[in-house]
């Protein structure tokens, strides 16, 4: 007698929902760049989506209710002047989101509670992170460091920024090419990047240094690669033959995958996104319609498959909404907003079928919260420490109203409601990039000055357009003395023209003669008189 021993999990049976399309997003103008990114970007308020815009770069933030259609007209983030490459919002205060740009610039802007109600410009952002030299492709906060910062550009830099305070903490150059992905392990302490010479490295981000290093997958096509909360390595790319591939690898044996399976032949990059509460990947594939997802576990074969969605139309984008927005009361464990070439924002639920509307603890075990464990002087004096952890049992609160998000120069900033510490000193060997000084305020004796100055302005224009209005009624007086009414000699044709005597100059032309030679009256006037 024969049987199969069926693998035991409670996400064995998760399956996809798309809601209706009134609960989805639709006539959004999804960008058109053919740059590998999302173009997505969700939290718990707000979905950020790049789009197309005429004269520069943008995206478009819509709070989560604003479901339906979408204005034509509908307030866009537009402060860049090239198109917007990379989106991501702060993991600590869910009113900050970072852009990244085709203009060499990362930018990071405040979204008010409601949502916008003007196009923001660019005197718009709260501060503009300058340094990069060619464009800006991807933008990564910290998981646990409140305000830190990284970005990567075609100029083959990371740079790890304090938003704070405006500055570049450190600048690596560590690549030789295009970085196509970066991924901070949980803690914060590593950074995990592909490049398109095809290896994948693991960089101290405080250092610079290259902890390790090996070959990724063999294809030419760009890879992707993350770290999971256990420390290991997730990775997608392309084999020689241009089939797709995904495998798991030791963080300590980059060089060896403990798994390596190939997918299909597909063209499309594969985006993996990671639930660190269930240990689901999901894989996501540019111009697929479908997605997968696997769980992760210490047993081989380490990565099991467990199903598929399917769609008719290809994704174009697609943006994973953090655990803290999730419907715990519908046994929702993970949720996708997905972006298709007609401009329809397809919302996607995942969930676990149970009986019960008790609250669920196995699947819902305590998730990343929206408080940072320390801040960005700490994290650079070598401290670390795990993401803050917040349950949902009651479901999600944010734990206090968050501040406005205000740049000080060389000084702590508060991004939401981490108390306020005194300036910690930092280590002496960072790369610290100069700021530039900002324009002197104006005092008052200076704004009384151009006041006065305008006054007196105004005052000598009256007066030029008083003199103007006589001279235009003496110039009619005159012109009406020298050109009588013509109706009154069309009756009295002289007879010949050629014999007919001038008539004597009048006593007012001899006058006008005269006064072109005498003195004007406005001579002697002094030049503030005129």
């Amino acid at each position: 007698m024969s049987f199969r021993v069926v693998r035991s999990s409670k996400f064995r049976h998760v399956y996809g929902t798309a809601l209706k399309r009134e609960q989805c997003y639709d006539n959004i103008r999804v960008s058109k760049s053919s740059w590998d990114s999302p173009f997505c970007a969700v939290n718990p308020k707000f979905v950020a989506i790049i789009v197309e815009s005429a004269g520069g770069g943008a995206f478009i933030v819509l709070p989560l209710k604003m479901t339906g259609r979408v204005n034509p007209d509908h307030p866009l983030v537009g402060g860049h002047k090239g198109p917007v490459l990379d989106i991501a919002w702060c993991p600590h205060n869910d009113n900050v989101v970072a852009s990244a740009s085709e203009d060499c610039l990362v930018k990071v802007w405040q979204i008010p509670d409601r949502g916008l109600s003007r196009t923001l410009t660019d005197k718009d952002s709260i501060v503009d992170l300058l340094f990069h030299q060619r464009r800006v492709g991807l933008v990564i906060w910290h998981p646990s460091a409140q305000n830190i910062l990284l970005s990567a550009g075609s100029d083959n830099l990371i740079v790890i920024w304090n938003v704070g305070t405006g500055e570049a903490l450190k600048v690596h150059d560590c690549h030789p090419d295009l970085i196509y992905s970066a991924s901070w392990n949980w803690i914060g302490t590593k950074v995990l990047t592909t490049c398109r010479d095809k290896k994948i490295r693991i960089i101290d981000p405080r250092t610079g240094d290259v902890e390790e290093e090996a070959l990724c997958h063999e294809g030419s096509k760009a890879a992707r690669a993350i770290y999971l909360k256990n420390g290991l390595v997730f990775t997608t790319g392309f084999n020689k033959m241009s089939e797709r591939q995904y495998s798991l690898r030791a963080p300590d044996h980059l060089h060896d995958p403990i798994v390596m399976v190939e997918l299909d032949t597909s063209n499309g990059i594969m985006f993996p996104f990671y639930d660190p509460d269930t240990n689901l990947i999901y894989l996501c594939g540019k111009g697929d319609s479908v997605i997968r997802y696997f769980e992760i576990t210490p047993e081989p074969p380490f990565v099991h498959y467990i199903n598929t969605f399917q769609t008719p139309d290809p994704q174009r984008g697609i943006g994973m909404m953090p655990k803290r927005g999730c419907d715990i009361s519908s046994c929702e464990i993970d949720r996708f907003y997905r972006l298709n070439n007609s401009g329809h924002c397809q919302v996607i639920s995942f969930t676990v079928p149970r009986k019960s509307e008790l609250f669920q603890e196995d699947l819902y075990p305590d998730t990343q919260g929206d408080i940072p464990a320390i801040s960005a002087d700490e994290w650079m004096s070598g401290k670390d420490a795990e993401p803050v952890l917040v349950s949902l049992k009651s479901g999600h609160v944010p734990s206090t109203k968050k501040e406005a998000l205000q740049v000080t120069k060389k000084k702590p900033n508060v991004l939401d409601k981490m108390p306020s510490r005194s300036s910690a000193a930092s280590s002496g060997d960072s790369e610290e990039v100069p700021v530039q000084p900002a324009v002197p305020a104006v005092t008052e004796k200076q704004f009384k000055d151009v006041t006065n100055e305008i006054k007196k302005l105004k005052a000598v224009i009256v007066k030029h357009e008083n003199r103007i209005r006589s001279l235009e009624a003496k110039l009619t007086e005159v012109l009406a003395l020298l050109n009588p009414d013509p109706n009154e000699n069309n009756n009295n044709e002289p007879e010949d023209l050629a014999s007919t005597d001038l008539p004597p100059k009048s006593p007012l032309s001899s006058h006008m003669m005269n006064s072109k030679s005498s003195h004007h009256p406005d001579a002697d006037m002094a030049p503030d008189e005129v």
